[in-house]
């Protein structure tokens, strides 16, 4: 006679979401060596006219100081104009493609190169450059030393 398995293998598979969801609400971890949000807790800023949508993370970007802030380029074509920034900033790109052109010829058709999802890029002080989506959101990570101001290139 053959003894069915499968209330073992239902029984089983039970304890194992248990255990599993059991031990991961368990976790508690101590705030003053660990604190976190979650993405639903990132309160993100409104889209701008260029497009762009920013959260800050670390810091506070309009003072000196280390800051991180993410920044999401929504699809369509959004790009920031030719522009440079006072300090370094570095940028990991997180989701999407990036689009990255520099000069002061802003030409997102055909002056600009791809920067796929865990590409790095350095944004050196004082440099003109400009960048955007274009067919995809592009959410990036940026760090840098505050204050992180713009200055827009003047064509003359």
């Amino acid at each position: 006679m053959k003894v069915p398995h499968r209330p073992c293998r239902t029984a089983a598979i039970g304890m194992a979401f248990a255990a599993t969801f059991g031990l991961a609400s368990a976790a508690e971890l101590n705030p003053a060596a660990v604190t976190y949000k979650l993405p639903e807790q990132i309160p993100w800023g409104p889209v701008n006219a260029a497009g762009a949508q920013q959260a800050v993370v670390l810091g506070d970007p309009s003072k000196p100081g280390f800051y991180m802030v993410y920044n999401k380029w929504t699809k369509g074509n959004h790009f920031s104009k030719p522009h440079s920034h006072p300090n370094d900033r570095f940028i990991v790109v997180l989701q999407g493609t990036w689009w990255v052109g520099s000069g002061p010829n802003f030409d997102p058709a055909g002056g600009t190169v791809p920067m796929p999802a865990g590409s790095f890029v350095t944004h050196y002080a004082k440099q003109v450059h400009w960048d955007g989506a274009k067919d995809e959101d592009t959410i990036l990570l940026i760090m840098g030393e505050g204050p992180a101001t713009s200055t827009l290139f003047e064509q003359k």
